[in-house]
């Protein structure tokens, strides 16, 4: 009985990360989730107390998915240069859904601010999970902390950038310019050129 419980759990916070993704967060009811997941409002109570509930759960989706990409890329190669390319590679994969919607990440970490702080604060945790992986990679190569950390927010940031103005225009050149310039970034960090 428990493990059906928490299938229902995971489907429902499937279904809300979709949802919220595709409507908002202040755009999808319980109601609404609920049909998604295929699931009674009635029973939803069951599987959680409030929406908030919901955008934690949502939220910790986000950092899972993260943090297993992060482990993944830690895992692929020896090189630090190496494991920066396949993470990079690896987000450049959803550039059409996210040209189409949006960042899902960090609409959640705006979208949840006012009625679930704590699920904003989750979701923001994937990207920091990005940045420490990519300012330890960069710290490999010999960079102070602070400029690997400087660094690894400058491609978080082209990333981010990236997506908002290719999702505004619906052009999808915006974003795979930005991808350019995150590889030219890496490739000046990691041969010593990166200015300070």
């Amino acid at each position: 009985m428990a493990k059906k419980g928490d299938e229902r759990r995971e489907a429902i916070a499937a279904a809300a990360a979709d949802l919220f993704w595709r409507c908002s967060f202040a755009g999808s009811s319980i109601g609404d989730i609920a049909r998604a997941a295929g699931v009674p409002q009635g029973n939803m109570f069951y599987y959680y107390k409030t929406k908030a509930d919901i955008a934690l759960a949502v939220a910790d989706i986000f950092l899972s998915e993260t943090s297993a990409l992060v482990a993944e890329a830690a895992n692929v190669s020896t090189e630090a240069e190496e494991r920066c390319r396949f993470l990079l590679r690896r987000l450049q994969q959803s550039n059409r859904s996210r040209m189409e919607r949006g960042c899902p990440i960090s609409l959640a970490v705006r979208d949840f601010r006012d009625g679930a702080p704590d699920a904003s604060a989750r979701a923001a945790e994937s990207f920091t999970r990005l940045m420490e992986f990519l300012a330890g990679e960069f710290g490999r190569s010999g960079q102070r902390p602070s400029q690997a950390l400087s660094h690894a927010r400058s491609l978080i940031a082209e990333w981010q950038g990236g997506i908002a103005l290719a999702h505004a225009f619906s052009d999808m050149t915006i974003l795979a310019e930005s991808f350019r310039r995150m590889d030219a970034t890496l490739g000046r960090a990691f041969s010593g050129n990166q200015p300070g």
